[in-house]
């Protein structure tokens, strides 16, 4: 378990950057003024592994931002549960959070999403998306945002899909002489690409690509 205080004033920041490989809970309080930016790949872990990661955050100061940004490859036996919790306690809060899955083999995904605006927490902006895409039959993905909104002047949204690779696409690029694993790999990397590019470092950004790639091979 790991807990953080951020403290209260201008241009405090913490990026998180969380490799999931272990179950992991994280509870942080945000106080006036801060930014918070979490990462969190799901690359890794023996191929019978199971994880659970949670992200427990509330925003206890005006002027506060949260992003969320995930994403995982899940293959061979696998069950990774990933929570995220959002409080919005107060008023002028910030949060988006992008969170996308891929799953093969027969393995097992799971993702709630809690984003909860508290009654007073006005002029509160929230957004929380969730995509996933199942590899193989027997792939499974869980999907189970949650919504608890109790002011009315904000703007909150939230969308959540599972589905397979667009055969449609595949049939496509074959057509145009690609390889139909490269035609794969091609359309998963356009999946996983805006959150990759959240990270905002080449360098960085192609490492996790290379292992997204490394995992997706067939």
């Amino acid at each position: 378990m790991q807990d953080l205080q951020l403290i209260k004033g201008e241009h405090k920041h913490l990026v998180i950057a969380h490799v999931s490989d272990e179950t992991a809970q994280w509870h942080i309080t945000q106080e006036a003024g801060s930014v918070l930016t979490i990462h969190l790949f799901c690359l890794d872990g023996e191929a019978t592994a199971s994880h659970d990661v949670l992200f427990d955050i509330e925003q206890a100061g005006e002027h506060t931002e949260t992003y969320i940004y995930g994403l995982g490859v899940i293959s061979g036996k696998q069950q990774v549960n990933v929570r995220t919790r959002v409080r919005h306690s107060v008023p002028n809060g910030k949060s988006n959070q992008l969170l996308k899955f891929a799953v093969k083999d027969e393995a097992q995904g799971a993702f709630i999403g809690e984003l909860i605006v508290a009654p007073h927490a006005q002029h509160t902006e929230a957004m929380q998306t969730n995509r996933n895409v199942l590899l193989s039959p027997a792939a499974t993905m869980h999907t189970q945002p949650q919504l608890e909104i109790y002011a009315d002047d904000v703007k909150c949204s939230h969308g959540a899909t599972t589905g397979q690779i667009d055969e449609s696409a595949l049939f496509y690029m074959q057509q145009r002489g690609i390889a139909i694993d490269e035609a794969r790999q091609l359309l998963l990397t356009a999946f996983f690409h805006d959150v990759i590019a959240s990270l905002g470092e080449p360098e960085t950004e192609e490492r996790i690509q290379q292992r997204i790639s490394d995992k997706l091979k067939y």
